[in-house]
């Protein structure tokens, strides 16, 4: 790729970058959301359920309590359980000395295990290492991961105990991981905080040298990273928009002069950048 060693001297001189994040980098990280993977890890709940992938089986409709959760301990242990991945640590290192900022729709903690700070990463999409009142009765989040390992050691034929079964401490309702999948997701402080921060680091860095380099973006939730970054790349003098997509990377906004588009796996791309002098 001729234009590698451009890129990276963009990325190098500016004065900063907004990394924006879907689930496209996840998957060149090798993080198994895609069919064939699914069916090797979790063999059991293909034949049971018919799931397919990681992503559609979040939102399937379970008959019992019992079940959900079964399920639930299953998909957030395996994340858990999965170290920083080579594509999260190379952004990192070429990162790590600019100022920069993350918005990201992925919720599988992949930022913050290769060692981004946490004040500058915005899970906009909630994280599966928290669950909340499934009606948000109220807007606290809570730790999982002690409740998942419980709820592991006594899962068996994809279920849980009843008295396992997590219960909201207010409305004594029914639980939910924190996951954007309907109008109950609870965005607590942390949540709104991040997302002033983002805000104002926006407007810190509008009149500079900005670099919006959005990694495996696609068209599920264009609204949060898509269409914002190319429209302050129109809007901002010295913005320049960086999209690395294998398939999906037309414009919609006459940005092209400003604008880099990468049809290439996010973890060669980023591998290329760490690799040119």
């Amino acid at each position: 790729m001729n234009d590698v060693l451009k890129l990276k001297k963009i990325i190098e001189q500016a004065d900063a970058v907004i990394v924006g994040a879907g689930a496209g980098l996840s998957a060149a990280a090798g993080i198994p959301y895609g069919e064939k993977e699914f069916k090797k890890i979790f063999p059991e709940l293909v034949k049971r359920y018919g799931m397919t992938d990681m992503y559609t089986s979040s939102f399937f409709s379970f008959a019992r309590e019992e079940e959900r959760w079964s399920y639930w301990a299953k998909h957030i242990d395996f994340l858990y359980n999965i170290e920083a991945k080579k594509v999260y640590i190379d952004l990192f290192h070429l990162l790590q000395k600019k100022n920069y900022f993350v918005i990201t729709t992925n919720v599988d903690g992949q930022f913050l295990k290769a060692g981004f700070d946490p004040g500058r990463v915005f899970e906009v999409q909630g994280s599966l290492s928290k669950i909340q009142c499934a009606v948000a009765c109220h807007k606290k989040l809570y730790d999982d991961k002690e409740m998942i390992t419980h709820m592991l050691a006594f899962e068996k034929d994809c279920k849980i105990p009843t008295e396992l079964v997590s219960i909201c401490p207010v409305c004594k309702g029914k639980m939910e991981v924190n996951l954007r999948k309907d109008s109950f997701f609870v965005e607590d402080d942390h949540w709104h905080k991040l997302n002033q921060t983002y805000e104002n680091f926006i407007h810190t860095y509008k009149e500079k040298r900005l670099v919006f380099l959005e990694l495996g973006v696609g068209f599920h939730t264009p609204g949060i990273i898509r269409f914002p970054f190319e429209q302050m790349t129109h809007d901002f003098k010295d913005a320049t928009l960086i999209r690395v997509n294998e398939r999906e990377r037309t414009l919609i906004l006459d940005i092209q002069k400003k604008t880099f588009l990468v049809q290439e796996d996010c973890a060669s791309f980023l591998e290329k950048l760490k690799e040119k002098k």
